[in-house]
């Protein structure tokens, strides 16, 4: 008596899930490496506001952009299911996100190297996260 199985069941990710994925951890990695270029390059990341002095310690910058880009990839996923120029219009805001981040950076008293510092990570994590989510697949 021969027995008929049922092929096994294999889930299988997206592609553009798994680049998406990829492109989260990738900006963790970058924001990651800016701060520690920045470190070397002497930024000690504390900054001083109205509110007070804080030192921008490196895994709460890590663990924020994994948390930002979460949020960026839940906004593209909704932007594309309601409009086909969704993935432009959330270029478009990626950008000005990026470019209202970099305010906060010049309106803070803090050293000119970790000024640089936190521009750095902020350029890499975009530069690693707008081209890896807006990419057609």
């Amino acid at each position: 008596m021969s027995v008929i199985t049922a092929p096994a069941a294999t889930t299988r990710i997206p592609s553009t899930v798994r680049a998406r994925g990829l492109a989260v951890v990738g900006a963790g990695a970058a924001a990651l490496a800016g701060w520690t270029v920045g470190a070397l390059l002497g930024a000690d990341y504390w900054i001083t506001d109205v509110q007070g002095t804080a030192r921008v310690d490196i895994s709460a910058a890590v663990v924020s952009t994994i948390v930002v880009a979460l949020l960026g990839w839940a906004l593209l996923a909704v932007l594309e299911r309601v409009a086909t120029w969704g993935r432009t219009a959330w270029t478009w805001l990626a950008v000005g996100v990026l470019a209202v981040s970099m305010t906060p950076i010049g309106l803070v008293e803090a050293t000119a190297s970790t000024r640089i510092g936190l521009m750095i990570a902020h350029l890499a994590v975009a530069a690693v996260l707008i081209p890896a989510f807006t990419r057609v697949r």
